[in-house]
């Protein structure tokens, strides 16, 4: 599989609704990070569909090298 894209070499803090449905990129491609546009389209890449299991916010991943999708673990401190 082809390295993704790093959007951003930062998380996002994201405000998310109990039992909604999102779809976080993981192409990084996305005008609309951290979540999917479409912008994968013809890659090898698709978005990650997650349900929220609360009202929270949440650290998402913009760097697509996270080891827990779509959250933060801090990989992004390790990318050139």
């Amino acid at each position: 599989m082809s390295e993704p894209t790093v959007a951003a070499k930062n998380p996002v803090c994201v405000s998310v609704e109990a039992g909604k449905t999102y779809h976080w990129c993981r192409c990084g491609l996305s005008a609309g990070q951290p979540f999917c546009d479409g912008a994968h389209r013809g890659s090898e890449f698709v978005p990650l569909a997650w349900k929220a299991e609360e009202s929270k916010d949440v650290w998402l991943c913009q760097c697509k090298h996270t080891k827990n999708p779509p959250f933060c673990d801090g990989a992004h401190k390790s990318l050139a």
